[in-house]
């Protein structure tokens, strides 16, 4: 394999050049011919309307400004959840915002959402409305660092308005930690006033424009205790909220030492485990209402699949790309296969939460 050599090189540069960088060069793939989906009829499921062809995707944080929206599925990707998106475009938090731990398969990231803003990220993805999607697309959604929590509803609505035209699904993201006082949306009394409006403004704008509703899943953070992320999907749950997305970066430095120093949410392998606690958690908790979206520490098809057992749907990389190469998603999707075909699963709604 040829990654290892261009990891190496790819580490010699700032995490950040880096990634723009790979952003340059998917830019170059995705002006060619758009690829079909790698799917399989283990792997293919509806959840919410959609049809997803493969179940691993794309995490959020990657792609910010939504600039790549069609090239996911030449590497192997089921579908793409792209932002995070603010109302305000907002340049984030001062750099150096990105650090590896290589020996940990980790990285701790303050950027603070980043990004142009929603309605910039509309203007680029305009053509979307006439060209056919290779998969289906998630857009996240943050409050502005420069809104009041008092006004979050407020943001996050006009995030919503900006994107609804082009989204299969809507995130909105309380539990970053890298934007003041985001986290106290997920107290229950805010998160449901949050909820409720996020939901009557989708209406509106299903309304509008004569189609159905596109579905809402909430993203929670892995250091809520286990009795307030009970409380949270429940509440979601109750309030019409089609789906959960777990976990987020921890604050939290299971075994790193000296890096717990450095300020910033940690993902990858370190988040694993509690990241499959959560999942676990929220199924049972769910009562396997709300489909789940498993995300934190996945290397691997054998980590894909003990978040699927765990009460996953779907599951979703990104700092498993940096480590194992841009084709990951791929080698999931094909371990995936042979995994379910091993312990003789016909379908793969059939395996998740097997393990719960």
């Amino acid at each position: 394999m040829f990654y290892p050599l261009l990891r190496r090189l790819a580490f010699t540069l700032g995490p950040e050049t880096a990634h723009r960088l790979s952003i340059a060069a998917l830019k170059l793939l995705q002006a060619g011919q758009a690829k079909p989906a790698l799917t399989h009829p283990l792997l293919t499921q509806d959840l919410w309307g959609i049809r997803f062809p493969n179940p691993v995707g794309l995490a959020a944080g990657y792609d910010k400004n939504a600039e790549l929206p069609l090239v996911w599925s030449r590497l192997g990707f089921g579908f793409a959840e792209l932002g995070t998106l603010t109302a305000h475009a907002q340049p984030g938090n001062p750099r150096p915002r990105i650090f590896r731990l290589p020996r940990h398969g980790a990285l701790i990231n303050r950027l603070g959402f980043n990004n142009a803003g929603a309605d910039a990220a509309a203007a680029r993805l305009a053509p979307l409305l006439s060209t056919p999607r290779p998969v289906p697309l998630g857009f996240n959604l943050g409050k502005s660092r420069t809104t009041p929590i008092e006004a979050a509803a407020d943001d996050y609505c006009r995030s919503c308005a900006a994107v609804f035209p082009f989204a299969d699904y809507l995130v909105v993201n309380v539990s970053s930690p890298n934007t003041p006082e985001l986290r106290t949306l997920q107290e229950p009394e805010r998160l449901a006033r949050l909820l409720d409006a996020l939901l009557t403004r989708i209406h509106e704008l299903a309304h509008a424009a004569n189609t159905t509703p596109t579905p809402l899943l909430i993203k929670i953070a892995p250091d809520l205790t286990d009795r307030q992320i009970v409380e949270v999907v429940r509440l979601a749950r109750d309030v019409g909220v089609a789906g959960l997305i777990a976990t987020n970066t921890t604050v939290k430095r299971p075994g790193l030492g000296l890096a717990e120093y450095e300020a910033g949410g940690l993902s990858g392998r370190p988040l694993a485990a509690r990241a499959t606690e959560v999942v676990r958690l929220a199924y049972r908790a769910s009562e396997e209402k709300l489909p789940i979206i498993g995300v934190g520490g996945i290397f691997s098809a054998e980590d894909a699949y003990e978040r699927i057992r765990a009460g996953a749907s779907l599951i979703q990389i990104y700092t498993g790309m940096v480590y194992e190469g841009p084709f990951l998603a791929r080698r999931i999707v094909r371990g995936l296969i042979r995994i379910l075909e091993r312990e003789g699963v016909s379908r793969l709604p059939q395996a998740v939460g097997s393990g719960a």
